[in-house]
């Protein structure tokens, strides 16, 4: 028997939106990249994006566990010698765009590469209720009642 290798034009791409209200930032991240790349389809090939688009909403409204949100350090390189800087995740969570919180986390769990790119472009990450692709008819996925993990419980 041979394996099954799907093409790009076989692939059947979903839409769906995640409420984030609540939700740990690390599972819902390792959810979205799961659902990304495919994984959670029996067509799943490693070299094709086969997929489902997702739209993250009430990204402003995800929590850390334990202390996280005070001690986490995003660090980045401004590319001068010695240029190296640093965030704290509750001064990003307070800021302007508190969604890059959850595509940070996204993107480090999908592969490097050109192929890691253009699944990490199916992405669509907004901190309000409100998204423009409704015309997309998307499906919304309960998270939270995945794994009563999953929902922060204080």
């Amino acid at each position: 028997m041979k394996s099954y290798s799907a093409k790009p034009a076989e692939v059947d791409k979903k839409w769906l939106v995640i409420d984030g209200t609540g939700l740990i930032v690390g599972r819902l991240a390792s959810i979205i990249a799961m659902r990304l790349r495919g994984k959670h389809k029996p067509t799943f090939t490693p070299h094709v994006d086969c997929g489902d688009n997702v739209i993250v909403v009430n990204a402003d409204k995800v929590v850390f566990t334990g202390r996280k949100l005070q001690q986490k350090v995003y660090n980045y390189h401004t590319g001068f010698i010695g240029g190296i800087k640093y965030r704290y995740a509750k001064t990003i969570m307070e800021g302007r765009f508190p969604e890059r919180i959850v595509e940070k986390a996204v993107e480090r769990m999908l592969p490097r590469g050109p192929l890691g790119r253009k699944q990490l472009g199916n992405l669509r990450v907004y901190k309000g209720a409100e998204h423009p692709h409704t015309a997309q008819n998307p499906q919304a996925v309960d998270v939270a009642a995945m794994n009563r993990k999953n929902v922060r419980s204080a």
